[in-house]
This record gives structure tokens, C-alpha cells and sequence, in this order.
């Protein structure tokens, strides 16, 4: 009998054991998270994810590990990332490029639309439309009719083909019905340069690495290229402001998992994130950078990131742009 009782009594304690809710065991996260980047150390992408993930691991209690791998057009960060395990562990810094690439490219090892799983935007910054601080144009207003007077002598200065500025001065040449040539360069300051030397007539840069020298009076901003004003520099106008009504271009960094993260980890992930955003400190670190911080729902970015992929396929195609 008390054999029996003894058998009994065990098979009952592993039943019980086996009952035990999920939750008790090792709650997320257990363990350093991997954030994806593909851009190289010491960029405003990179630094971005750095503010944010140092403040996102300490809400967590674990380790936000970030892994940058540049490449052209971030392909081997975002193979890397749609193809890892869905478990939160790993993140992904999605951004405009990622939108852009969909179409600049034959194929992809991945699909963007559907391949992550969108978390929350963090930060948008602004494509400004610049001339040397002598040049004759004041205004955007300026510019277009300038062109349009002598269509074919404006030369616009960008960096590489496929680039968000090399693609927003496409899209104001369309939507201003304008004739210009659009010179490419290979880094910002090359085209930075040019346009002080006046070898081109005006720029379209990211207002990061610029700001210093728009605040210094070394470069003229016309106008910036997304919809408000950046708070920093709020006399600036927008080019919409400026006369050229529906122009909207953003540079804007998010972060998403892979497809098939479980939702209740996007949920937590997200609601860290907006946490993170609205500490003062982070706010001051990404306004010093020249981005506006900025969160949102994942629905809100997967709508966005759907909308840019056509917005940039309709400019890659009237641009000429071969597929590589």
C-alpha cells in the first residue's frame, strides 16, 4: 500500500509540473537581443540604433548588440534578419533604403512587404534641397522657374544612383515638370564640395551632415523635402510650402523582427520603444543628429512601408533606373 501510495503521489507531482503555466519558465527576454544594421559604424543610422537600443536594453534588463552590415542597399542586413529565428532575439533596423531596394533590384533573397514584422518607426530626418550661399536662387520658387527658363542648364548634385537623395531630386524634377541634370557622386561630401565650387548648382543632402555648415552660413537651404518643418531649424520651409504641392520625401529609420515573431513580444517591444522615445535625453541626442524622433503603431509602419515601396517603384521607373 505504501508502495502504491508513493507511485501515486509522484505521477500526480510530475502532472502537476506539467501543468504549470508557460510563463514560468524563462521570460522574455532571457538574453542579449541582436540588432541588425546595414550601415557601417559611426553613420546617422548607426548611431540612431545606438541611442536607442543603449536605452531599449536597459528597459528590457538585457543587452540591445548591435551588428552592422553594410552592404549596397542594406541586402545582407535584411537577408540576415528575414531569416533568423522569430523569437525577438533578433531586430532589424528597417528604413526608407529598405522600401527602395524592393525595386532596385531584379531580386531579393527577401520580400520586404512580407518578411518582417514591423515594431515602430523611431526617427525621421530630412532630405534639404541646398545652393552655395551666393548662388541666385533664394526660394524654391526660384529654382523651378529658373530652370524652366533654361531647361537642360541646372545641374542638381547627388550621391549615388538609388540613393533617397538621388531619388527625391528624380520626383521634384518630375513633379516640377523641369529639365535638370542630375550629377552623382560617391559620398556627401563630394557633393558638398561640388556645390561649394559651384560644379553644381544645387544639392540634395541629408540634413545631418550638413546642418553645421547650414548653421555656419556655408551652405543656403532652400527647403526641406518631408512635410513639417524640423524643430531644430524651423525657419526652413518645406517644399510644399515652398509651391510645390504633394512633395514629401523622409529619410526614416525603424525597427522590425522577423515575420512570425510572436505578437505579445511586438507588443512589449513596442511599448518599450515609445518609452524609450520620449525620454528627454534621447529626444535631445536624436535632435542633435538632425532627426526627429517619432514613434508608431506596426500597423502605421507596415502602411508606410507598403506606400513607399510604390512611391519609389513609380520613381524608379520614370527615372530610367535599370534593375541591377
Amino acid at each position: 500500500m505504501y508502495q502504491r501510495r508513493c507511485i501515486l503521489g509522484l505521477a500526480l507531482g510530475g502532472l502537476l509540473a506539467a501543468l504549470q503555466p508557460a510563463a514560468a519558465a524563462d521570460p522574455y527576454p532571457a538574453r542579449p537581443i541582436r540588432l541588425i544594421v546595414g550601415f557601417g559604424a559611426g553613420g546617422v543610422a548607426d548611431l540612431t540604433v545606438r541611442v536607442v537600443g543603449q536605452r531599449l536594453g536597459e528597459r528590457l534588463g538585457q543587452a540591445v548588440v548591435i551588428d552592422n552590415r553594410p552592404s549596397a542597399g542594406g541586402v545582407i542586413a535584411a537577408e540576415a534578419a528575414a531569416g533568423a529565428p522569430p523569437d525577438g532575439y533578433t531586430l532589424y533596423l528597417l528604413t526608407n533604403g529598405t522600401a527602395i531596394s524592393q525595386s532596385l533590384y531584379k531580386t531579393l533573397p527577401y520580400n520586404a512587404a512580407t518578411d518582417f514584422a514591423p515594431i515602430s518607426q523611431i526617427g525621421q530626418f530630412d532630405v534639404v534641397i541646398l545652393t552655395a550661399p551666393d548662388a541666385p536662387y533664394r526660394t524654391v520658387a526660384d529654382l523651378i522657374a529658373a530652370a524652366r527658363a533654361k531647361p537642360g542648364s541646372l545641374s542638381i548634385g547627388t550621391v549615388n544612383p538609388g540613393s533617397t537623395q538621388h531619388l527625391a531630386a528624380e520626383l521634384f524634377k518630375s513633379m516640377a515638370g523641369i529639365d535638370a541634370v542630375t550629377v552623382p557622386f560617391r559620398t556627401s561630401p563630394a557633393v558638398i564640395t561640388a556645390l561649394r565650387a559651384k560644379e553644381v548648382q544645387v544639392g540634395f543632402e541629408m540634413l545631418a551632415p550638413v546642418k553645421a555648415q547650414i548653421e555656419a552660413g556655408a551652405l543656403r537651404p532652400l527647403a526641406v523635402t518631408s512635410d513639417s518643418r524640423f524643430s531644430r531649424l524651423p525657419a526652413i520651409p518645406t517644399v510644399q510650402e515652398s509651391g510645390l504641392p504633394g512633395y514629401q520625401v523622409s529619410s526614416w529609420n525603424s525597427l522590425a523582427a522577423p515575420a512570425r515573431t510572436p505578437p505579445e513580444i511586438i507588443a512589449r517591444l513596442h511599448k518599450e520603444i515609445g518609452t524609450v522615445l520620449a525620454m528627454p535625453d534621447v529626444r535631445q541626442s536624436l535632435l542633435d543628429l538632425g532627426i526627429e524622433p517619432r514613434a508608431s503603431s506596426p500597423d502605421a509602419l507596415r502602411a508606410m512601408l507598403l506606400a513607399e515601396i510604390e512611391k519609389w517603384r513609380a520613381v524608379i521607373q520614370r527615372a530610367g533606373i535599370e534593375p541591377q
